[in-house]
């Protein structure tokens, strides 16, 4: 069934008598349902066979209602600032959404900026309504989980809400035993992996407390595979949808992957470029917004690239900074927390367009034994710049400015999901226990990712190539891979499936037990995963 719109007037007992459209998607397909939704929108009533989760399948924008994922509903409309205004009566001004983004079932979430929208019911006057409520905005975390969750507790003081992720992962790195000649021509062992992990579990508790614009986040994420356990979170404050401000663990950017969008991907983890040269977490105060419909900003500071398993001891007094946009303009989203598929199937054509540059001088971050615990920045043969010997023989680089820049392209049709990122990213200002050869290393690289539906909702089939080129004149070489996987959804949801995939990587320059690659690999990696989101 396509989707059903009906403009009425709400019940005989709304003395305001505000409009309702119905929009219904039987079919599990995105429709739109024209509105004046100038004044505001609220779930009224669910009708449809899946749940209505504002942001997620159901929303507005400025020409009317959207519903996808068999969400379908009667949404009271919001009453237009030219219209004839009710008496104004604090008792009336209840609206707002739940912590995991559902709608309460007669509240009006207001559009900043236009006039209150009546409420769907006018309340005697001795009963005590909770307080006004705004839409929960996306945080653009290290791990946004705007929409997902259940709740546990909601009253006047506050929601308390319980979301979580898991993941079980089979890999196999061949050949099993390889070697390879680094940049200054020393032969390197390659230590493979074949095995089986509980690979990581995130679990989250999030909402807000004494004002519904003071959200809050608190995850515990373990990894198996390296053994560590982190507690980390963000408190903030959403001002208006054009400001929104919070603390707590981000990332500066460099890289679309790291803007929220975990565990949307194509596969379970990154591919080689987007880990080469992107960002990680680390203590952060950060401010974002949506400046226009659809074109969203975030700037950052932090305290490094990467501060994850860090103590504060270890790091420097040095701050680095990052700025993002990214524009949607053809339906002013991409899909929840921008996914890098179209399960959403978009009856439109989506369309994102995304620039970040991110600054941080970077340490050793050294521990007592003198071992470097700075992972995040590789050179382009693998090597870990901050390891003795990395740039010349017995020297040890202490300190380095990071500079990176990426602009992003994707788009979205009927199940079809094309993305290219393109990198360039600058290591100079090098201070280092003697003479090193080099004054800075540029190097650049890009990938894209593609995939389509076979079988609709249910088979995803894709395949991508990322290429890593090293700054020549400082003697590295390139990098690159071939890959192929598919997705199986066995639930009708995006939030459980088993990934497939196979990786054709030459001479990596990425290591880590975390993702698919090991540092200087020439050959095939198979992996097989099952996730579960809620």
């Amino acid at each position: 069934m396509a989707c059903i719109a009906r403009i009425t007037s709400a019940a005989p007992e709304d003395e305001y008598n505000s409009p309702v459209v119905t929009c219904v998607s039987n079919d599990g397909q995105r429709h739109h349902c024209a509105a004046d939704v100038s004044a505001g929108v609220a779930l009224r009533r669910p009708t449809g066979t899946g749940a209505c989760l504002l942001g997620r399948s159901w929303g507005y924008d400025d020409k009317g209602v959207w519903v996808t994922e068999g969400c379908g509903g009667e949404f009271l409309l919001g009453r237009s600032s030219h219209a004839a205004q009710p008496p104004q009566s604090p008792s009336i001004a209840d609206s707002g959404t739940r912590a995991d983004g559902s709608a309460d079932a007669d509240a009006t979430v207001p559009d900043e900026g236009a006039s209150p929208a009546a409420s769907a019911e006018a309340p005697e006057p001795s009963v005590k309504r909770k307080p006004s409520r705004e839409p929960e905005r996306p945080t653009w975390g290290v791990l946004d989980t705007t929409g997902q969750g259940i709740v546990l507790h909601s009253s006047d003081r506050g929601e308390v809400a319980l979301s979580a992720y898991a993941l079980v992962r089979y890999i196999d790195q061949r050949p099993a035993e390889q070697s390879f000649v680094d940049h200054l021509g020393a032969v390197r062992e390659i230590d493979t992996r074949r095995d089986v992990q509980f690979h990581r579990a995130m679990v989250h508790l999030k909402g807000w407390f004494y004002s519904p614009k003071m959200r809050y986040q608190i995850t515990t994420w373990t990894v198996m595979s390296t053994d560590q356990t982190t507690l980390y979170g963000y408190l903030g404050y959403q001002f208006h949808k054009k400001f929104n401000l919070y603390g707590g663990i981000n990332t500066l950017g460099g890289s679309r992957s790291v803007m929220g969008s975990h565990p949307f991907w194509l596969a379970n983890d990154r591919v080689m470029a987007d880990e080469f040269f992107r960002g990680s977490f680390a203590g952060s105060i950060w401010a974002n917004g949506e400046i226009l419909p659809g074109l969203w900003y975030q700037a950052a500071i932090a305290n490094n690239l990467s501060q994850l398993g860090i103590t504060a001891r270890q790091l420097s007094r040095d701050i680095g900074h990052g700025v993002g946009l990214w524009w949607m303009p053809t339906t002013h989203e991409f899909g929840p927390n921008g996914s890098y598929s179209d399960w959403e199937y978009h009856e439109q054509l989506a369309t994102r367009l995304g620039f970040s540059n991110i600054h941080s001088r970077e340490t050793r971050q050294e521990l007592e034994n003198q071992s470097p615990e700075n992972t995040q920045v590789r050179l382009a043969d693998s090597l870990l710049l901050f390891e003795t010997g990395s740039l010349a023989p017995g020297i040890t680089v202490q300190e380095a400015d990071w500079e990176s820049t990426s602009i992003d392209l994707g788009f979205k049709y009927r199940g079809v999901f094309l993305q290219t990122e393109l990198y360039r990213r600058r290591l100079h200002n090098f201070l280092a226990d003697g003479p090193v050869p080099v004054q800075s290393i540029t190097d650049k690289g890009f990938y894209v990712q593609g995939a389509f539906f076979p079988m609709k909702k249910r088979l995803e089939v894709y395949g991508a190539t990322s290429w890593i080129y090293g700054d020549k004149s400082a003697g590295f070489g390139n990098s690159h891979e071939y890959l192929i996987g598919a997705n199986l959804y066995p639930f009708n949801t995006r939030n459980s499936r088993v990934n497939f995939q196979i990786i054709d990587v030459h001479r990596s320059a990425v290591s880590s037990v975390f993702g698919f690659y090991v540092g200087g690999q020439t050959g095939t990696t198979y992996s097989v995963a099952t996730s579960l989101l809620f």
